[in-house]
């Protein structure tokens, strides 16, 4: 019987490429090795700008996510968001996952298109956990910000379609003076500008307008874990309320926001349901108890 060549074996045999550590950037050796598994690589970017229009109005919508809110807190920063997707007039899902842990002490929300900027998040995790394997150390959070606005540039053409993935990220950061302090809000816009946030609070997507204004009203800049918890909830409360792509609690579905905390104790970590559950419930209680005129 004649034996098959261990080279020719799926997975035996590497372009040297991989074997090398010539970059200790996941993105850059995407972008050298495979540029159509970065988000946008192959998509209507790449197509002449006027038949990518028209393939744009034959193709149904893909699903967006919306809304995404963050503010600091005594001793550090959470990012919260709803669960719903929509397409055009229609919900696309009702339980999106839109908050994502980045690693240890970030993490990121997303709205926009949902497939390209969950794709996004995927590689930037990637990205994160591929520097610190071989550098041994982790990026400083100005790095992992900017890394993540060079992600969003990347995606530049496919945006021009109507195909925009915004993240809004936030960070702990280790190294600040002043750790009840240390909890840092950064947006990006679609060609890859990246803002720090300084009022302590801000949200993207398109029930941010209705969010941030509740957030005007609630935010104290002395606020602990709990309080900021709650403000997260009541916050995309309003937001669903005027804005139709977000969406509400769903008690009788058991869906709930999506919450992500991080301090210096535990890091970045995701909120239990039940715990969720527990603050949502008395956030529509107390709203449906309010005497109406």
């Amino acid at each position: 019987m004649e034996h098959t060549p261990f080279r020719a074996m799926p997975g035996a045999s590497l372009p040297a490429a991989y074997m090398t550590a010539e970059t200790s950037s996941f993105v850059d050796f995407l972008r050298v090795q495979a540029p159509h598994l970065l988000p946008g690589g192959g998509g209507l970017g790449a197509v002449e700008p006027v038949r990518a229009r028209q393939l744009a109005d034959l193709t149904p919508q893909p699903p967006h996510g919306t809304t995404i809110v963050a503010m600091t807190f005594d001793g550090g920063v959470l990012i919260a968001g709803d669960r719903r997707a929509t397409s055009g007039n229609l919900i696309a899902q009702r339980d999106m996952d839109k908050v994502f842990v980045a690693d240890t002490y970030s993490a990121v929300g997303i709205a926009g298109t949902a497939g390209l900027a969950v794709e996004m998040v995927r590689i930037y995790q990637v990205e994160l956990s591929h520097y610190e394997k071989l550098e041994g150390v982790s990026l400083s959070l100005d790095a992992k910000t900017n890394k993540l606005a060079a992600m969003v540039r990347g995606n530049l053409d496919a945006a021009l379609q109507g195909l925009a993935a915004i993240p809004l990220f936030v960070g702990y950061d280790v190294d600040a003076s002043d750790p009840a302090r240390a909890g840092r809000i950064v947006s990006f816009d679609v060609v890859g500008g990246r803002y720090e946030e300084r009022a302590g609070f801000h949200g993207v997507g398109s029930g941010s307008l209705f969010a941030r204004s509740a957030l005007k009203k609630l935010w104290d800049p002395g606020c602990d874990e709990d309080a900021a918890i709650s403000m997260a909830i009541e916050a995309l409360y309003d937001a669903a309320d005027d804005d139709s792509a977000t969406g509400g609690p769903d008690l009788a579905r058991r869906i709930y926001p999506q919450i992500v905390t991080i301090t210096a104790a535990e890091g970045a970590v995701h909120l239990s349901e039940d715990r969720v559950a527990e603050v949502t419930e008395s956030v529509v209680t107390a709203r449906t108890s309010q005497p109406r005129g």
